[in-house]
């Protein structure tokens, strides 16, 4: 019976010592995000598009332009591919290459829910419970060519496409939406993208 309940105290250390790894992950995480630049006016209330087709949204979309971030850091070839899963949420899959168009790929896999009509969240980091980031659209044309995806707290935005280049009445509208959502278009960069 010793034995027993030597496996039971240990057990129940290496239980304690997940929830503080878990804690301290989330903090980190937190630490993170607070320390990165903030975009757009945050007293500009931000308004998203009235609905998503998820069944239409899903597919390959390209990285036209985005607001600098720590994930994506000398990306360029940025392509994210979203599939509908069995249980109703996305799978989201963001390829980029690092530095040149033949660099390094880099690959980081997620998963996507809807939350409300245009407000999505995401995470990359599914087995850290609570570790959600919002991904809100914010303008989508209605043949779902592109899409302009931001969040409240104006850390991130991108307009992504499904095209490599985007004509300029497009780029026009897409360019509005941030505009219109508080966003400083000053802030944006356009990572250079390859052929398909």
């Amino acid at each position: 019976m010793k034995g027993v309940g030597v496996f039971f105290r240990s057990v129940r250390i290496s239980l304690q010592r997940m929830r503080y790894l878990r804690l301290a992950a989330l903090a980190l995480l937190a630490t993170i995000a607070a320390c990165g630049e903030v975009y757009r006016d945050t007293s500009v209330e931000m308004t998203t598009v009235d609905a998503v087709d998820v069944e239409r949204y899903q597919g390959r979309w390209f990285e036209i332009a985005r607001y600098p971030n720590f994930f994506e850091e000398g990306c360029v070839g940025v392509h994210a591919n979203y599939a509908i899963r069995e249980d109703g949420r996305i799978d989201v899959r963001n390829v980029c290459r690092q530095g040149t168009l033949d660099g390094e790929v880099n690959e980081a896999n997620g998963i996507a829910r809807v939350v409300s009509p245009g407000k999505l969240e995401v995470t990359f980091t599914p087995w850290l419970p609570g570790v959600w980031g919002d991904y809100w659209v914010l303008h989508l044309e209605p043949d779902y060519s592109v899409v302009v995806v931001g969040s409240p707290g104006g850390r991130v935005g991108w307009i992504l496409a499904r095209d490599v280049e985007i004509d300029e009445g497009r780029m026009a509208r897409a360019l509005a939406a941030l505009e219109a959502n508080g966003y400083d278009l000053n802030g944006l960069e356009y990572p250079e993208q390859g052929p398909v």
